[in-house]
């Protein structure tokens, strides 16, 4: 399983081979969470699939999220019971079976700041999201509320003044880039061919069906023709663009700006997260391995969608709410990193996205082109699996149902034996758990990695826990092509130091150039980019508002572009 989902330029130079000379049932076309779940949902009722992505798995939203599968508590008010009952069973389903090595529980208390109503209002809400929870067999604990004395020992970073208690609720977290980049993985051990730095740039309308796409290799510049008897939209927020090439729109998505803060955990003194309401939303506050997300913010956005910019505004935001109840107030300077991504919501008759549909809908045009958005992250599996019943009417024989809520991701079988297994020679029991919260059952990869090279065992930056060998993993097996794929999604150097990942540009390059065949020139230019997409965003982040943020961000280059250039 381990070498037949294995995903590397060697694997990505045949899986572009056999795109161009086959004729698949189904092509893919985006690579986060929902087409690489649609990839897997097809491949697996034994459907031929290639998928192309015009960047990295994840490379947009899927790794922007707010790391969690969650139920929704606070779509409960607004009766939106189906959405939260879809989404507790699919959320169980992940901690229990499909990728327990990814997910992991976290609770959060609702802080009570009205002294007679808002417990028995808030406690009937989670009660209510508890038994929908059970009846979707949880492996969570039950909420429980709390005194404000309570309060004080769990969280002593509240400031209790303004606060009259707590609830306390569980969902689950994830590392939505690897979770994303492990579909992927699963989606090539069943059979899929992928191929990132692949951009649809036209749709072949044969005969009045679409029969597949134009491409273009970013890598190489070259232009590819793949054929398919019906083609899936999993665009995003760029679902409209591929719907423009087919000729039609039978689905307008518009986009909203999130952004995240990471914050040292060591600033927050709390064992759990917290849950607030603002003026639009709700406002989360996440326990994160070392660090926390607060986030996040919900506005709608006509700009740049590679890579959207949070500007000053929206981490003044942030901190504004955040600091409503804590004792000692988070400062700009307390912000290790952030990030924004873009939400592609069904558009609705509202202006505000807040109040956009947060459900996902298929439509297919008639002609081969299935397009799927909406959503959300949590519910990527049930998305999936829609868009693949959509394509049967294109298949000359009956497909069949989705088989993919019994089939473990990559590296789910063996991880909670080996959980307590004593850890390998090559590897410190601190890496070890770690790793396993990483690769599952493929950490005995790394552990090899560095048996060959105890090199590899050393930490690529004192100030982040990566080892060398996850950098050179991120190569040869997760289908990293370019600095910010792996510091970025394959690790979280980008976000989780000051120094945005600058600092370990150099050490990257130097471990992985060998293996994706750079020269001297392709390695500076590569060091290059990064930086300045680095100082991008930095800048854009001293900016005021979005459009000057989005100008600055977009004074560095995309990589790829550049390349394909």
């Amino acid at each position: 399983m381990t070498a037949k989902s294995a995903l590397n330029p060697a694997q990505r130079e045949r899986d572009l081979e056999r795109m161009t000379s086959e004729v698949f049932d189904v092509l893919v076309i985006g690579g986060g969470v929902t087409g690489t779940g649609a990839a897997l949902d097809a491949a697996t009722r034994g459907l031929s699939v290639a998928l192309v992505e015009q960047r990295d798995y994840a490379s947009g939203t899927s790794s922007r999220s707010s790391k969690l599968f969650h139920g929704g508590l606070r779509y409960l008010e607004q009766f939106n019971f189906g959405l939260v009952n879809e989404a507790l069973r699919e959320r169980n389903l992940m901690l229990r079976l499909l990728c327990p090595h990814l997910a992991r529980p976290v609770s959060f208390i609702y802080p009570l700041k009205h002294r007679f109503w808002e417990r028995p209002y808030v406690g009937a809400g989670v009660l209510l999201y508890d038994v929908l929870a059970r009846r979707a067999d949880s492996p969570l604990p039950r909420h429980e509320h709390l005194s404000r004395s309570q309060l004080g020992v769990v969280a002593p970073a509240l400031s209790t003044e303004k606060i009259y208690g707590a609830v306390r609720y569980w969902d689950a977290l994830v590392d939505d880039a690897r979770h994303t980049m492990m579909l992927a993985r699963t989606s090539a051990a069943h059979g899929a061919v992928l191929a990132t730095s692949t951009r649809v740039t036209g749709l072949d309308p044969a005969g009045g069906r679409i029969r597949g796409a134009e491409v273009l290799d970013l890598e190489s510049g070259r232009e590819l023709e793949l054929r398919s008897r019906a083609v899936i939209n999993a665009a995003g927020v760029w679902s409209d663009d591929i719907q423009d090439l087919a000729g039609s729109r039978g689905l307008n998505v518009e986009a909203s700006k999130g952004v995240h803060l990471v914050i040292p955990r060591s600033r927050i003194e709390s064992e759990t997260g917290m849950i607030l309401r603002t003026r639009e939303s709700v406002l989360l506050v996440i326990p994160f391995d070392e660090f926390w997300i607060v986030g996040t913010t919900d506005t709608p956005w006509s700009l740049g969608r590679a890579h959207p910019a949070a500007s000053q505004k929206d981490i003044d935001y942030l901190l504004e709410w955040v600091n409503t109840v804590l004792a000692d107030p988070l400062r700009r300077d307390d912000v290790v990193g952030v990030y924004a991504g873009l939400r592609p919501l069904l558009a609705g008759e509202s202006d505000s996205t807040s109040k956009l549909s947060r459900e996902h809908a298929v439509v297919d045009n008639g002609r081969g082109l299935i397009s799927v958005a909406g959503g959300k992250y949590t519910t990527y599996r049930i998305m999936a699996s829609d868009a693949v019943d959509a394509v049967a009417r294109y298949i000359d024989q009956p497909i069949a149902p989705s088989r993919t809520q019994k089939i473990p991701l990559v590296g789910a079988d063996g991880f909670l034996e080996l959980g307590t297994a004593a850890p390998p020679p090559e590897i410190t029991a601190e890496d070890y758990q770690r790793l396993l919260g990483r690769y599952g059952s493929l950490v005995g990869d790394l552990a090899e990695l560095v048996r060959i090279d105890s090199g590899l065992g050393e930490r690529i930056v004192d100030d982040a826990p990566y080892l060398r060998a996850e950098i050179v993993y991120g190569a040869t097996h997760e289908g990293a092509l370019h600095l910010d794929d792996f510091l970025t999604r394959r690790t979280r150097i980008s976000i989780e130091t000051p120094h945005r990942g600058t600092e370990a540009v150099e050490e990257v390059a130097g471990l992985v150039g060998p293996l994706l065949g750079w020269d001297t020139q392709t390695s500076a230019g590569e060091i290059m980019h990064y930086r300045a997409r680095t100082e991008a965003e930095r800048d854009s982040q001293r900016q005021p508002d979005d459009r000057t943020a989005d100008a600055a961000r977009m004074g560095a280059p995309d990589v790829r572009t550049s390349r394909a250039n």
